[in-house]
C-alpha cells in the first residue's frame, strides 16, 4: 500500500514538473523575452497591463514614446547621448515590444492614460514628452489631457498634423487588418523599413531583424492586433482640431525626405508643408527640418536631433 502511495505521489510530481516545464517553454516564446536584446524594467499599471521601460540618467525628465509597430530601442542613439544630462525614460506602448498585449481596444486617450498611470506610479511630473510618429500624436493627446504632467513637447515626424476626410479614414481601416500585418512577407517587411529612411543606415538593420524574429513568438498575432488598433486610434481620434488648445512649448522636427508624411497614396507633397500647417495652429511652437533624413529622422540623423533636443531644453 505504501509503495502504491509513493508511486502515485511520484507520478503526480512528475506530471506537475512536465506541466511546469511545458508552461515555461510556452511562456519563453512570448515577445517579452524575444522582442529585442536590451535590458528593461517592468512596471505593472493594472492587473492586465505591464509596461516595459528603461530609466537612465539624472536631471530633467525626457519621456520617449515610440511610433506605430516600433519599440523603445528606436531611441537608443538619442538616449545614449542625452542620459549624461537628463533622466531619460523610454517605454514600450501596450501591444508593442516587451509590454503586455491586452485584448482591448486602444485609443489616443487610452495610450495617454497609460503614460499618466506610469508617471503616477513612479511619481514623475513636469516631463518633456518626446514622441515619434504615432507616439507624437499620443504625446499631443497627453499634453491636452494632462497639462500639469506635460511641461513641453518635442515631436519627431508627428502623426496628427495631416488631416484626412471621411473616405480617406475608411481607406486606412480597410487596408489595415490583423491578417494583412501577420502575413507581411520578409521582403515587404524590409521594404517597409527602407521607406522609413532617406538612406537606411547599417546600424538600423537590427529593427528589420527584430521584426522578422518576432513572427515566431506565441503572441505575435496580439502584436498584429495592436498595430491595427494603433492605426484605428490615430484615425478615430485626430488631434489637429485641438492644436490651438495645446499651451505647452513645442518643437516639431521633420526629415526633409520623409516618405510617410504626408501620405504618399492619399496626398503626396512634402513633410515641411505638414509641419508648417501644424505650427500655424499651435500657440508656442517652432519647426525644424533636417536634410537627408526620412521618417525615422531621430535615428537616421541622431547627432543633429540630439543637438536640437539639447538646444530646446536649454532655452
Amino acid at each position: 500500500m505504501r509503495k502504491l502511495k509513493n508511486r502515485c505521489q511520484f507520478t503526480l510530481l512528475l506530471c506537475i514538473m512536465l506541466h511546469w516545464g511545458f508552461a515555461q517553454e510556452k511562456n519563453s516564446k512570448l515577445m517579452k523575452y524575444h522582442a529585442y536584446q536590451q535590458d528593461v524594467e517592468f512596471l505593472k499599471i493594472n492587473e492586465d497591463l505591464e509596461i516595459a521601460y528603461t530609466d537612465e540618467g539624472k536631471g530633467e525628465i525626457l519621456f520617449f514614446v515610440h511610433g506605430l509597430a516600433s519599440y523603445l530601442p528606436a531611441w537608443k542613439k538619442n538616449i545614449s547621448e542625452l542620459k549624461s544630462r537628463y533622466r531619460c525614460i523610454a517605454i514600450d506602448l501596450p501591444g508593442f515590444g516587451k509590454s503586455s498585449k491586452p485584448n482591448s481596444q486602444m485609443s489616443m486617450e487610452s495610450y495617454a492614460e497609460v503614460i499618466m498611470g506610469f508617471c503616477s506610479k513612479l511619481k514623475l511630473n513636469q516631463i518633456t514628452l518626446i514622441g515619434h510618429s504615432m507616439g507624437a500624436q499620443i504625446s499631443m493627446t497627453a499634453a491636452l489631457k494632462y497639462p500639469n504632467l506635460v511641461k513641453q513637447l518635442i515631436l519627431f515626424a508627428p502623426a496628427g498634423l495631416e488631416t484626412f476626410n471621411k473616405g480617406q479614414k475608411q481607406w486606412f481601416r480597410d487596408v489595415m487588418s490583423v491578417d494583412a500585418v501577420r502575413l507581411t512577407t520578409a521582403e515587404q517587411i524590409r521594404v517597409n523599413y527602407y521607406f522609413n529612411f532617406y538612406r537606411m543606415p547599417k546600424d538600423a538593420e537590427f529593427m528589420v531583424q527584430d521584426r522578422l524574429n518576432i513572427r515566431s513568438c506565441s503572441d505575435f498575432k496580439d502584436f498584429c492586433y495592436h498595430v491595427v488598433q494603433g492605426v484605428n486610434a490615430m484615425v478615430n481620434q485626430p488631434v489637429y482640431d485641438f492644436l490651438p488648445n495645446i499651451n505647452q512649448r513645442t518643437m516639431i522636427v521633420f526629415g526633409v525626405q520623409d516618405n510617410l508624411i504626408p501620405n504618399r497614396f492619399l496626398h503626396g507633397g512634402r513633410a515641411e508643408s505638414v509641419g508648417k500647417k501644424g505650427i500655424a495652429h499651435l500657440k508656442n511652437a517652432n519647426l525644424k527640418m533636417i536634410s537627408r533624413a526620412g521618417h525615422f529622422v531621430m535615428f537616421e540623423k541622431a547627432d543633429e536631433s540630439n543637438v536640437l533636443i539639447q538646444e530646446f531644453m536649454a532655452n
